[in-house]
């Protein structure tokens, strides 16, 4: 079962080699477990973790989740883990520390070939993009743009500020992460993360606080290595029940106004127009991809 990667509300990391966290993903309730192939796997086990990809991925597909594999960067690692994890039961690939549009359109080939080998659907397989280097962050909107299996782009906290000579700090991310919302929405693929870096889950306040400020910025969805942060990021990255109430009665009366030939009306005080009556459309739109996506996931569990 494959979901809209646009429906993904968190990410979940999962050490493929760790059986402890493997045991009880699908108890977590992430919107897709992330399993994992490059910081949380020492360099000596790198092979391992390749062999251990398409059971884990077999195993966790069968309990009615999305799978994601993130995959090593230099290119001898990245092609042996991508050889490792193309089948059925993988949906997507997360590519770390992309520097340009070419490199995407490097990995899609590969997958290309893999796909017809192993008799699957062409373009099954979707790519998360990561954002990690100086030189990745001055090629942004051509990578969201670089190929359509492309689905999803974050920033990288940890990783580019080490490019950057940085710290991973709100003043040094936020612009980054802004400029990532704008080029993922101009490509039409989901923005996903948050200023700030995702090894900082202890103070659950502070976490639902930064989470707010992302969906506030136009982020969907995040990545997240503990599940304490999971139902936090699965409440703040959904339509609560007064915005779906506010956007049917928003959309109602607005259509009324249409068809009396007026083109604005107040609702609750405030007007509503297109660009009102369109956000309250995108509120309903992810509300229902949401109730399908727990649909979905009910009927395989």
């Amino acid at each position: 079962m494959t979901r809209s990667p646009s429906a993904w509300r968190s990410m979940l990391f999962v050490p493929v080699l760790n059986e402890r966290f493997l045991a009880r993903a699908a108890e977590r309730d992430a919107d897709c477990i992330q399993l994992d192939l490059e910081d949380a796997i020492p360099p000596g086990q790198k092979e391992e973790a390749r062999r251990a990809v398409m059971p884990a991925a077999a195993r966790l597909a069968g309990q009615g989740l999305d799978v994601v594999v993130r995959i090593n960067r230099p290119w001898r690692q990245a092609t042996a883990d991508i050889e490792a994890s193309i089948c059925p039961h993988v949906c997507c690939l997360t590519l770390p520390k992309v520097p340009d549009a070419s490199h995407v359109r490097a990995i899609a080939e590969i997958i290309d070939e893999l796909e017809r080998e192993r008799g699957m659907a062409p373009g099954h397989t979707r790519l998360v993009v990561m954002i990690e280097t100086a030189e990745g962050l001055l090629n942004m909107a051509a990578i969201a743009a670089a190929h359509p299996r492309v689905a999803g782009m974050i920033v990288g906290a940890e990783d580019l500020a080490v490019s950057l000579g940085a710290s991973p700090t709100y003043d040094t991310l936020y612009i980054h992460n802004a400029q990532a919302v704008v080029a993922a929405r101009n490509a039409g693929i989901q923005p996903i993360g948050f200023v700030g870096t995702v090894a900082d889950y202890a103070d659950e306040a502070k976490f639902r606080r930064t989470i707010e400020q992302a969906r506030e910025m136009g982020f969907t969805g995040g990545f997240c290595i503990h599940p304490s942060q999971v139902p936090i990021l699965n409440e703040v990255f959904a339509p609560s029940k007064g915005e779906i109430e506010w956007a049917q009665g928003a959309l109602e009366a607005f259509e009324q106004a249409l068809a009396d030939g007026r083109g604005a009306v107040t609702f609750r005080g405030a007007m509503v127009d297109l660009p009102v009556a369109d956000r309250a459309r995108s509120i309903l739109a992810r509300a229902a991809g949401l109730a399908d996506m727990r649909a979905q996931r009910a009927r395989v569990a």
